[in-house]
């Protein structure tokens, strides 16, 4: 196999250029991922349909709570103890995976989250299939680049074409997967990849169509025209749905936090599949990632509040309805969180278009009966959708192609530009970075559309320290000092002790007067010696060392480790590994 591979490669080399070559791969990659996400979606539909089809609609199912933690059950057993790795969050391994690890993804995320999602999602987890569908796409892109021994920038341009494929077949949305693998994953949009990504997206989606056929997810047809009348209310659902987004994001970050601190994975499945199961036999429109549900409300039905449930003697009493509706899309936010901290595998896609769904219709119905206007409830549905997606993944643009194309509601395109829009904006007051980027954001490893920062986040501050000065121990006079610094050719020498202590430094230019002054030689070096202003941690972000480098003028700066001398970072060396790095991300 290694024989036949290398052989290509060489062919390769000699028969097609690198734009021909990716032009070939993303049609390959097209397919595979395009493959992966039919693969989870049927799947996890499939595991569904023979739990629940029997259940009748008009009264509660105890089953509803030992479905998902069956499920959770079996998908972190498939993880700790079959691929023997942690259960992971999908689209910010991915993005960790392109800031800290040259792109490098390991194989078994090929199969792995395929299986623990099916579970998850199958047995009703509150989660959906997206995430877990990029991830896989992502790391199918990967593990091709690496077998096909492709650079970093090469590596990253395939997880971006394996994403925006996943994401383009699950939904049969080929315009969204490219936003958003522009808008999420990519770090350098050049001409160049825009083809790739072109064909990569439309042969998702023509794989999906082929296997599933054409059909729409959530099918609304809307003809009628954008009514400008109707823009304070769109204005007012934008702003209801980037509240709801930082409510979503500040409940996730909570949750998360709170089951890392219990440290044995059992205690984590049975807190959060208690918790998770007994919301969900409550509000049974919590089961799984509500894909019925959202259509039904999505057609102006909200029967899915009080269906299956204990509440279903009460579905014509308003007052019980106007409170399942405000549980239910706040209860969405815990069930997602909880799923995850219990060890479920599954991404936050669903979970957003849920909340969307019903904050648009329960916005609809509302303003209706207090006959503060007369709006359709399945038109608000649908921007209310692109409004939590905008808010909770911070990506306004996938949220209006994506509900445009999914629901075929073209005629919307200006609401789901306002509610997108203001839902982002208004999310941005408050929360800085989505569920997807917070921690990369918190430890200094997000990438982000801005070249630079990007660049320096992808810089390594270990990979920078240079060692060859020479080190002066404290009991040195200025005679020794003046021995070391003829056969140096540096021209600054750290004081470390016998402990690798760092007491200070000494610069030539601060002693250049006095060196050949042999009544001075007697003098110790310690009162010849300066302390440095500004240190380096090695823990340190690249974009921090900037910050110091600008505001202190210095060529070179000191490492340090709790006191321990490390080293230096010369402004020379962190500009030269700048343009490297450069040139090995960006065609400009």
């Amino acid at each position: 196999m290694q024989h036949r591979l290398k052989r290509f490669i060489r062919w390769r080399t000699n028969n097609l250029n690198d734009r021909q070559y990716i032009m070939i791969l993303s049609v390959v990659v097209g397919i595979i991922a395009g493959l992966s996400a039919i693969v989870i979606k049927k799947s996890a539909h499939y595991i569904q349909e023979l739990l629940t089809s029997s259940f009748s609609g008009d009264y509660a199912n105890v089953l509803y709570i030992v479905y998902p933690a069956t499920g959770i059950l079996l998908a972190v057993v498939f993880m700790r103890y079959v691929i023997r790795r942690e259960p992971g969050h999908g689209i910010p391994g991915v993005l960790h995976a392109i800031s800290r690890k040259n792109g490098i993804i390991k194989s078994h995320n090929t199969f792995s989250a395929i299986v623990s999602s099916a579970f998850t999602v199958g047995f009703g987890g509150s989660v959906g299939l997206e995430g877990p569908t990029v991830s896989t796409g992502a790391a199918i892109g990967s593990n091709l680049g690496q077998m096909l021994r492709l650079n970093f920038k090469q590596i990253t341009l395939m997880i971006s074409l394996a994403s925006a494929a996943a994401m383009a077949a699950i939904f049969q949305s080929p315009i969204a997967g490219i936003v958003f693998a522009i808008e999420v994953i990519m770090i350098d949009l050049t001409m160049a990849s825009i083809v790739p990504l072109l064909i990569a997206s439309s042969t998702a989606v023509l794989t999906s169509y082929f296997v599933l056929g054409k059909a729409v997810m959530y099918p609304v047809f809307m003809h009628d025209p954008f009514i400008l009348s109707n823009t304070p209310y769109y204005i007012a659902l934008g702003i209801l749905a980037g509240l709801l987004s930082v409510y979503f994001t500040r409940i996730f970050i909570a949750t998360e936090q709170l089951f890392e601190k219990l440290k044995d994975w059992r205690l984590r499945f049975v807190t959060g599949s208690v918790f998770l199961g007994l919301l969900i036999f409550l509000f049974p429109a919590l089961y799984g990632e509500g894909y019925h549900v959202i259509n039904n409300s999505l057609q102006g039905d909200f029967s899915d509040l009080y269906n299956n449930s204990i509440f279903y003697d009460y579905k014509d009493t308003g007052w019980v309805i106007f409170l399942l509706f405000v549980a239910v899309i706040m209860f969405k936010a815990v069930a997602a969180s909880v799923t995850f901290g219990a060890g479920g595998v599954g991404g936050i896609f669903a979970p957003a278009l849920f909340m969307g769904a019903f904050t648009g219709l329960f916005f609809a119905v509302m303003t209706n009966h207090l006959e503060l206007g007369s709006l359709n409830p399945s038109k608000f549905a649908m921007v209310g959708m692109a409004g939590m997606i905008s808010g909770i993944l911070h990506a306004p643009l996938t949220a209006i192609f994506l509900i445009a194309e999914i629901t075929q509601g073209y005629e919307l395109f200006v609401p789901l530009m306002i509610v997108s829009t203001i839902s982002f904006a208004t999310i941005k007051l408050f929360q800085q970075n989505s569920v997807y980027t917070y921690q990369l954001a918190r430890r200094g490893e997000l990438l982000t559309h801005n070249k630079d920062r990007t660049i320096l986040n992808l810089m390594k501050v270990n990979k920078l320290i240079e060692t060859d000065f020479r080190i002066i121990p404290p009991e040195y006079t200025l005679r020794d000092l003046v021995q070391v610094i003829a056969q140096s050719k540096r021209n600054i020498f750290p004081v470390v002790d016998a402990a690798n202590q760092f007491q200070g430094h000494i610069l030539m230019d601060d002693i250049r007067t006095i060196m050949f002054d042999t009544e001075l030689y007697d003098t110790s070096v310690e009162n010849l010696m300066v302390s440095p202003t500004y240190i380096i941690d090695p823990e340190d972000s690249m974009e921090t060392v900037a910050v110091k480098f600008q505001e202190s003028g210095k060529y070179n700066i000191p490492v340090l480790k709790n006191g321990s001398y490390l080293g230096y970072i010369s402004r020379a060396n962190v500009f030269s590994a700048y343009r490297q790095k450069l040139s090995e991300i960006s065609d400009d």
